[in-house]
């Protein structure tokens, strides 16, 4: 017996959860003034707890699309708010919570699900893998220089606060579709965004880059001091950054880095592939400090998410998967770029549903989880043949936080 129970929670309820939800990070519950905002990111009926006599847990979604590898836009759950009271945690709660959830994401036909992680281990247990990565830039305004050579064209303009934040859903809907693993932002992922915009210390900009094909990127960032006495700097914190074109992304840092009064900026979760060290005298000034998994993905209903992606190269696989949570995603899936179905050929590799989740966006190679002890390769041969299969041309990249 577990002691507990899950089942959807009302409107009332809603702000009970996210006031638990805050606690599990150690945060305090948000201020009545601030709850509009807060209030506005819950879906309805998106919203799960855990109760013993008490709410003790809670996870939630909302409804996004994803872009995957070949252009399509599949359905998503977009999952957050995910925690469990720390007096009640090591109890059965959290997988009761993330099983529940899956099942209903399952039922409304939903292919996939993401979430960004705020602990490593916790959800492969669940199906998710790391399907996306991100490094972080720390540059040094002042001896970093775009070459000579780097794109040029367009206008930057400004954009304060209030335009920041009527203008920001309609350019980041626009121009985030360059690459797999892009996710939409619909209505209920902006109110936090507002509420965190409108009581932040420090002011909060956006640089738009308008080129010969209109806006072509824009640039969300706040400016500010960090550190104290001797070493206080200031900084330009890059939140939000999306372009279309290499003018708008070389025009974007020209700006950024052109800033007056600011020492350094910085920039998190960027794309692995972006050439900001390409487009610098120096490349070292880039500066890059770390590198993070980002989005975690799970493939909810396997044969429909394969089947909706495009592959690359000749020939064909034959993987095996095991999903344990999900039973009916288990068997054998024949991939190869005209297709994709199921099959009862002879297994080529083996694998389990959150390592094919870390192949689905093109960031892991089956031969790099292979070496990781990750995949069984039944035929040595066939992990080229997955490695070209799953392979995209650009690096797999969300571009925002939920």
């Amino acid at each position: 017996m577990t002691g507990h129970t899950i089942r959807p929670l009302g409107s009332g309820e809603i702000r009970a959860a996210g006031d638990l939800f805050l606690s599990t990070l150690h945060g305090k519950p948000v201020p009545d003034e601030q709850w509009v905002y807060g209030e506005g990111a819950y879906q309805p009926d998106r919203t799960l707890g855990a109760f013993d006599t008490e709410l003790i847990g809670t996870a939630r979604s909302f409804d996004s699309e994803l872009l995957v590898p070949g252009g399509r836009w599949l359905p998503l759950a977009a999952v957050t708010g995910v925690g469990v009271r720390p007096d009640r945690t090591r109890r059965g709660v959290l997988s009761e919570l993330m099983r529940t959830q899956l099942g209903e994401v399952a039922e409304r036909g939903v292919p996939l699900a993401s979430l960004y992680a705020t602990e490593g281990p916790i959800y492969g247990r669940f199906g998710y893998g790391v399907a996306t990565f991100g490094k972080a830039y720390s540059v040094d305004s002042h001896r970093a220089r775009l070459r000579p050579d780097a794109p040029v064209g367009g206008e930057i303009s400004l954009l304060g606060l209030e335009e920041s934040i009527e203008q920001l859903p309609k350019l980041y809907n626009d121009l985030n579709h360059t690459r797999p693993g892009a996710m939409a932002r619909p209505s209920y992922s902006w109110p936090s965004f507002v509420g965190y915009a409108r009581r932040s210390e420090q002011p909060v900009h956006t640089a738009v880059h308008r080129g010969q094909h209109g806006v072509e990127g824009f640039a969300y960032y706040s400016a500010g001091f960090v550190g104290s006495g001797a070493e206080t700097a200031s900084v330009a914190e890059v939140q939000l950054m999306h372009t279309t074109t290499p003018a708008a992304f070389a025009g974007l840092w020209r700006f950024l880095l052109g800033l007056d009064l600011i020492d350094r900026v910085r920039a998190y979760q960027r794309p692995m592939d972006e050439p900001l060290e390409l487009i610098l005298e120096d490349p070292r000034r880039a500066g890059t400090s770390r590198i993070d998994d980002a989005t975690w993905l799970r493939l909810v209903d396997v044969e429909a998410a394969l089947a909706a992606r495009e592959y690359t190269g000749g020939g064909s696989v034959v993987l095996e998967v095991t999903d344990t949570l999900l039973p009916g995603n288990s068997g054998r899936y024949r991939i190869a770029a005209d297709g994709v179905e199921r099959t009862t050929a002879e297994a080529d590799l083996r694998l389990g549903v959150a390592e094919l989740a870390m192949l689905y966006l093109g960031s892991c190679r089956a031969s790099s989880l292979a070496a990781a002890g990750r995949l069984e390769v039944v035929d040595p041969a066939a992990l080229t043949t997955a490695d070209l299969l799953f392979g995209t041309r650009v690096s797999a990249w969300c571009g925002t936080f939920f």
